[in-house]
């Protein structure tokens, strides 16, 4: 599960089925203990001390280089595998009476609305001929970033005591959001107080001049959230009610080392993205392995001889057909398509220099990705309670 380079030449199945089949005999776990606590946050305590260790202006080339190849096997695919998964049985989904209607009106916004929202704020910025105003789409994309990060800390934090059937009560569950929400707001204003402005793929984007006072009562805000937070989990312990170690490892890690502490190390920051889409694949992987076996069929050997010589089972062989569409996905989403446009669209690239595409594909699918999985992993959508948890 760590290593899903493989993929790529058609050996994920064997690696994969040990996996699943964990994953039933055991339902505490996403996978089992070694894999839920590497992927969820425990790979971040062994290599941040080692990053530490290397002198940024010596590795920062190296270590940048490693993780954009790594970005094609974890990055990307984290992104693709929200779209396919959203969008499949979409009509069904956003119309269905048995949802309700609030998960409809979710599933509409986040599915059209959001998406036609953002074409319409790149493409005025686009006809306008005005780089600021696209240039304010990075800081945009910085804002649901971290707001995506604390979530998904969250959510991995209630998945594991789910799995563990150690739940914490409402008011447990209020102070743990209260602080994720505080330590988000805490970051992006640090961040846009201390750059005024950075680079991605040719175009500036710019931060808001952000005065002391706010970002300091933010941070003493931020503080004792935190503060609350130790003090529920001690609490917890304390009264002897145990509590989900690899979902409290995965809210710290989100929140503090991949949040707020990546203004400290660049190193760790060109680090950071792949360890977050690691702890996302993790849930993906678990939820769409036993979507695969739910379906008619699934334990059936495939027809094709050699597919059946390879795979075993034909839900083995659709579980990598959707890690490898994922990986195919994410190329063509983030590389493929904007390199083509930037290469045969004309634009004025005296303006927007010459990747306007490339930058604008980067800012709508990181946009775009936090509302399809403000919809998808939602405790009242009844897919994530069947086939995560099942």
């Amino acid at each position: 599960m760590t290593n899903i380079a493989d993929t790529t030449t058609g050996t994920v199945a064997p690696e994969i089925a040990p996996l699943a089949t964990q994953a039933t005999r055991d339902k505490r776990f996403l996978f089992n203990p070694v894999i839920d606590f590497l992927c969820l946050g425990g790979s971040s305590l062994f290599l941040l001390p080692f990053l530490f260790l290397l002198p940024d202006a010596d590795y920062r080339a190296p270590v940048a280089t490693t993780m954009l190849l790594l970005a094609h096997l974890i990055n990307h695919p984290h992104f693709a595998h929200s779209y396919q998964i959203f969008y499949r049985g979409f009509a069904g989904k956003a119309f269905r009476p048995d949802l309700g209607r609030v998960m409809q009106a979710r599933y509409i916004f986040a599915g059209i609305i959001a998406p036609a929202i953002l074409v319409g704020f790149c493409g005025f910025g686009i006809l306008y001929g005005d780089a600021r105003i696209l240039g304010y789409g990075g800081n945009i994309m910085a804002l649901f970033v971290g707001w995506h990060y604390v979530k998904q800390g969250y959510g991995m934090l209630m998945v594991d005591a789910a799995l563990k059937r150690r739940f914490f009560k409402d008011p447990e569950k209020k102070v743990f959001l209260a602080n994720s929400y505080l330590v988000w707001i805490f970051a992006w204003l640090s961040v846009n107080q201390t750059i005024s402005e950075n680079q991605l793929w040719g175009l500036q984007y710019y931060s808001f001049a952000i005065p002391q006072p706010v970002v300091t009562v933010a941070g003493l805000a931020a503080v004792a959230s935190g503060l609350l937070s130790l003090w529920v989990l001690a609490s917890r312990w304390r009264a002897g009610g145990g509590l989900p170690w690899n979902g409290v490892l995965a809210y710290a890690v989100s929140l503090y080392l991949w949040l707020l502490f990546v203004q400290v190390n660049p190193l760790w920051l060109l680090v950071v993205p792949a360890l977050h889409s690691l702890q996302y694949l993790i849930v993906v992987w678990r939820y769409e392995l036993n979507f695969e076996r739910g379906r008619e069929g699934a334990n059936e050997p495939p027809e094709l001889p050699l597919v059946e010589r390879v795979f075993g089972r034909r839900y083995y062989a659709s579980m990598t057909l959707f890690v490898v569409t994922g990986m195919l996905i994410g190329y063509l989403g983030f590389w493929g398509v904007p390199k083509f446009l930037d290469t045969f669209m004309p634009y004025d690239r005296s303006v927007f220099g010459g990747t306007m595409f490339l930058f604008v594909f980067w800012i709508f699918i990181n946009v775009h990705h936090y509302f399809l999985d403000n919809v998808m992993w939602r405790r009242e959508n009844p897919d994530t309670r069947k086939y995560l948890f099942s």
